[in-house]
């Protein structure tokens, strides 16, 4: 293993909450000592000029899609790994919509041994989230305790789940097994065959819109069975109106024990984006009118909204040249999220640099009911190291992933991840 020396890197720790200027001492995979100088070093040392750049807790992504087992042509798991950890993040979770759908261990542990043939290179940590019902489809549970026992991070099925009945039987059977279960509460009948945010710029563009009630009222369904059975590993995943912010400060105010997140895109762009009809700006969810971004911005600052996922979403060049509604709804997101969400967060002031970096690191471990240690001396290293400063463009060769579905390809992008330590 080797020694590695930062010096005078930013140091950027939710944990103990500090942001300080300061020499890193890294050895054996463990941090050895953090201090304004340090100078006494072993001469086989690396040592790195690191003025100007972060270093911060390794970041966690709550959801993302993998497309193998089934989809192999739009990512395997080794290149979803590579463009994890080119992104910064040092565990990633992906959701169980595979082929075959990760509802039994047998899936669980296909995918644990292709971590494990990966596991040599310094990769991401790899979990995956079990499906609540077989094959996805909302009529049988699969079997939670076996699930819970192969190392599933959590349950979900990643769609809306109108049954509410079902909803509550999950929730009542996975009391005991005490593992995070997330829900995406929509009302597909209010969607309809919506594909853009209602409001007026859905008008001017011509395109089907879904109103803030279809999340909104699920939501509140939701909260309702939550206090019922009084289950405190519930997570609310893509979160996306202003009102639905409202909902949720509300019930964590009253002491209701939920955890929610919003995705990154949905902190950047807004509905006017959605003029250009670029099939990556599809998302399900659709984009927020410019007061849901707002409201979303303010909620994952003061910790309303728990945690920024990623969900990256890799589709084909095919798949995506289509009309806009037609499109599948998605796009990457790994090595693009941190340099926007400084550039557009950070830099502007809207943001500490320690509020980014809680929502994408330490909370989004927190509701996976995980956490991450300190920048401490004797702590492992878990580390990712940010050049805020580096230019780059956005090209399918300097991706690592195997998809380019973005709507900032052929852009120049401030910002790069340099290294991480798993």
């Amino acid at each position: 293993m080797t020694t590695e020396l930062l010096q005078q890197v930013r140091v950027i720790d939710p944990v103990s909450g500090t942001d300080q200027l300061a020499d890193v001492l890294i050895a054996d995979g463990y941090i050895q000592a953090i201090a304004a100088h340090i100078t006494d070093v072993s001469s086989d040392t690396q040592i790195k000029d690191c003025r100007g750049l972060v270093l911060g807790t390794g970041l966690v992504d709550l959801y993302s899609h993998s497309g193998e087992p089934g989809f192999e042509e739009r990512e395997t798991i080794s290149s979803l790994l590579q463009a994890a950890a080119s992104g910064g993040f040092t565990r990633i979770s992906i959701l169980p919509n595979t082929s075959p759908v990760i509802d039994n261990p047998a899936v669980v542990a296909q995918l644990q041994k292709g971590r494990g043939a990966e596991a040599a290179a310094a990769t991401p940590q790899l979990q995956v989230w079990g499906a609540m019902t077989l094959d996805l489809a909302g009529k049988q549970l699969t079997e939670l305790a076996d699930l819970a026992a192969a190392g599933v991070v959590g349950f979900t099925d990643a769609v809306p789940r109108e049954n509410l009945g079902l909803v509550r039987r999950v929730l009542e059977y996975l009391l005991p097994i005490g593992k995070p279960v997330a829900f995406w509460p929509c009302d597909q009948q209010l969607t309809a065959n919506g594909v853009m945010r209602e409001g007026p710029d859905a008008i001017r563009l011509g395109l089907p819109p879904v109103p803030a009630s279809a999340e909104t009222s699920a939501i509140a369904a939701l909260l309702e069975l939550v206090a019922a059975t009084g289950n405190s590993h519930v997570h609310i995943m893509r979160v996306s109106t202003a009102r639905s912010v409202d909902l949720i400060a509300s019930a964590k105010a009253s002491g209701l024990p939920i955890t929610a997140s919003t995705t990154w895109m949905h902190l950047l762009l807004d509905t006017k984006s959605v003029k250009s009809y670029h099939t990556s700006l599809h998302l399900d969810p659709p984009l927020g009118n410019p007061s849901d971004v707002k409201a979303l911005r303010e909620g994952v600052r003061t910790g309303v909204i728990d945690a920024i996922a990623i969900e990256h979403a890799p589709f084909t060049y095919e798949e995506k040249v289509q009309a806009f509604a037609e499109a599948p709804p998605g796009a990457i997101g790994y090595e693009l999220a941190l340099p926007l969400l400084w550039q557009h967060l950070v830099d502007t002031g809207e943001f500490t640099a320690l509020e980014l970096w809680r929502a994408l690191s330490t909370r989004s471990a927190e509701c996976l009911r995980d956490k991450l240690t300190a920048i401490a001396p004797d702590q492992k290293a878990e580390l990712t190291l940010f050049d805020p400063q580096q230019n780059w463009k956005v090209e399918s060769k300097n991706l690592h992933t195997l998809s380019s579905n973005t709507p900032w390809l052929g852009q120049q992008l401030q910002g790069r991840v340099v290294q991480i330590w798993c």
